[in-house]
């Protein structure tokens, strides 16, 4: 998404955030100078100087705290500003976050997952709200329900794209029977049902 931006802005300035090393690393070698990129907590987020906009894409379900998070963007934005963003809304994934969370309560999982839930899914109207109070004078936000095929690989979708943050917590050993296990409760994962929370505001 950064490498597009680029294309699109050829005359412009793109810093490019992220809270994991790794990843900034993988992104500032493929990057090269054709972006600032950094290590950084969107919710202290500081900037040299306000930015005309802010682009969002897959992240910010990650962040538990929406008001400190939307305080924050405000913050770096310049009067007039735009924030777009898309993200995990309400209903996201209600299949696997059951299946993680019951497989989490059980054995040998619990002591490293048990009540543990790495998404803030939010509603429209929760966000609206959130954002004008941050400050934001225009907030316009919908649900899109968008179903995503798992490409024949419904294990692998699942420890690459949805568990990570769960494995993180496990033991290595852990892993593969963690994975196996939502599985076996998703039963026919053949699909996921993502359901997109859009957000367009100006500061």
């Amino acid at each position: 998404m950064t490498e597009q931006l680029l294309e699109r802005l050829p005359h412009g300035r793109v810093i490019a955030v992220d809270a994991s090393p790794a990843m900034v690393r993988l992104a500032a070698e493929r990057l090269g100078d054709r972006a600032d990129v950094r290590v950084a907590d969107l919710t202290t987020l500081e900037l040299e100087a306000p930015v005309d906009a802010v682009l969002s894409t897959a992240t910010l379900h990650w962040i538990a705290d929406h008001d400190a998070l939307f305080a924050r963007l405000r913050g770096v934005l310049r009067d007039g500003g735009r924030l777009v963003a898309q993200c995990g809304g309400a209903g996201n994934v209600v299949a696997v976050r059951d299946a993680t969370a019951a497989v989490g309560a059980q054995a040998p999982f619990a002591q490293a997952l048990e009540g543990f839930d790495p998404w803030t899914f939010a509603t429209a109207e929760e966000t609206e709200a959130r954002l004008r109070a941050a400050g934001f004078v225009q907030a316009r936000c919908w649900l899109e329900p968008r179903d995503v095929s798992t490409a024949g690989a419904p294990e692998e979708y699942l420890r690459t794209v949805m568990l990570g943050a769960h494995l993180q917590r496990l033991a290595p050993e852990h892993h593969d029977a963690y994975v196996t296990a939502v599985l076996a409760r998703l039963g026919d994962f053949h699909v996921a049902h993502y359901v997109r929370l859009n957000i367009e505001a100006v500061a």
